[in-house]
């Protein structure tokens, strides 16, 4: 075998799945925004049975070597829930997905794009969206802008030069994903403030702190609004009950009651705004591991977290609320108490929303509305089989 030939082999051991994982660290070390996610949940991420995304669907790994050594991978996979859905909402029949993908150089980004097509063409797919990694509720997207400093948390960060090898290997952008950032420190504008203060007055909004002794009750709570708020977003795949079920013990460690409310109109919550703290901030550091002592620096930040950034993830106004006026004021409502805890409890000064379609008008105006202004811009590429 020549030194320079690529070979494109598939993970099928432990070990190789370790290697698939070991990669990201070794390609990414010197990047100062990189953040190496904690070894034992990217594994977990990438294993069937530990993440419930393997439930509904199918995934192939791939790894590319030359000379022996790995120069990259790539994951390929097929989200049976994904295809279900209408082809208006951007998946539906036919529509496959790569994602993961790490390469040390053009031509084995180029190969392992290639294999990733071949697979899903294998499989009877028409069409490909990518990067995901995996499903569109993890990392999607490719970084195109923002570059020059770190993701929060469940963001993905990956070099530039990706972007020009995925638009050499035949693909267009589909979707344009935003995150938003503001000074927290700062109040909103005056009219902002009014209808804040009008809502105040009305004796049929309720908006209230998440009950932690009541946290699965809750996360069901949350996620089934958001199962009805989102629907008929592009690339929307609903929750299932297991997901759910592992989002909740996922996210516990880091939800505080006074940053994630839920809004109540008439009784019925009809609308909720999640906030965690950046937990990257903590776990940069930290090379992806836990041992010997870094296990007791992050369960000190956990207890009481003191982050420059809080973002927010997830927010949503079930779908018969939707366009209307209130809607909007809920979520003003929920965005200025939350930011008023975010300050006087944790010390924060910046806040992250996102990420946002680029064509929602609802959450594009919502965040014009309280001066945050574009800080980083991810896109998911298209291109048929």
């Amino acid at each position: 075998m020549a030194a320079t030939e690529i070979t494109i082999v598939p993970v099928t051991t432990k070990a190789e799945r370790a290697t698939f994982v070991d990669l990201a660290y070794r390609l990414n070390a010197a990047d100062p925004n990189w953040v190496p996610p904690l070894r034992m949940e990217a594994m977990e991420l990438v294993t069937p049975g530990k993440n419930p995304f393997f439930e509904h669907a199918t995934v192939q790994y791939f790894l590319a070597r030359r000379g022996g050594a790995v120069v990259g991978r790539i994951s390929a996979h097929i989200d049976h829930l994904a295809i279900a859905m209408s082809p208006e909402q951007g998946m539906g029949p036919g529509v496959g997905n790569w994602g993961m993908l790490e390469a040390t150089d053009e031509a084995s980004a180029h190969a392992l794009i290639r294999t990733a097509e071949d697979w899903l063409r294998a499989k009877g797919m028409t069409r490909v969206l990518a990067p995901l990694s995996m499903s569109i509720w993890e990392e999607p997207g490719q970084l195109v802008m923002g570059f020059d400093h770190p993701p929060t948390v469940m963001m993905g960060h990956q070099p530039e030069r990706y972007r020009d090898w995925i638009e050499s290997a035949g693909y267009v952008p589909a979707k344009t994903l935003h995150t938003y950032e503001l000074d927290i420190t700062k109040e909103f504008p005056p009219l902002i403030q009014r209808i804040i203060q009008s809502g105040e007055k009305n004796a049929r909004i309720r908006i209230r702190n998440v009950n932690k002794k009541k946290f699965g009750e809750e996360a069901r709570l949350i996620l089934d609004i958001l199962n009805d708020a989102w629907s008929d977003n592009w690339g929307f795949v609903p929750f299932t009950e297991t997901e759910i079920g592992y989002a909740g013990k996922k996210f516990r460690p880091i939800v505080h009651e006074d940053l994630i409310m839920v809004a109540e109109y008439d009784g019925e919550p009809v609308a909720f705004m999640m906030t965690v703290p950046d937990l990257n901030e903590a776990i940069q550091p930290m090379g992806g591991r836990l041992l010997p002592f870094n296990w007791i620096k992050l369960l000190a930040w956990l207890r009481k977290p003191k982050p420059r950034t809080m973002r927010v993830p997830l927010m949503g106004v079930r779908k018969k609320l939707q366009s209307s006026r209130l809607a909007s004021q809920l979520a003003f409502m929920m965005i200025e108490y939350i930011r008023r805890n975010a300050i006087t409890r944790y010390g924060s000064t910046r806040g992250e929303i996102g990420w946002i379609l680029e064509d929602n008008q609802g959450m594009v105006a919502i965040a014009d509305a309280i001066d945050s202004h574009i800080n980083k811009t991810y896109v998911i590429y298209g291109k048929p089989l």
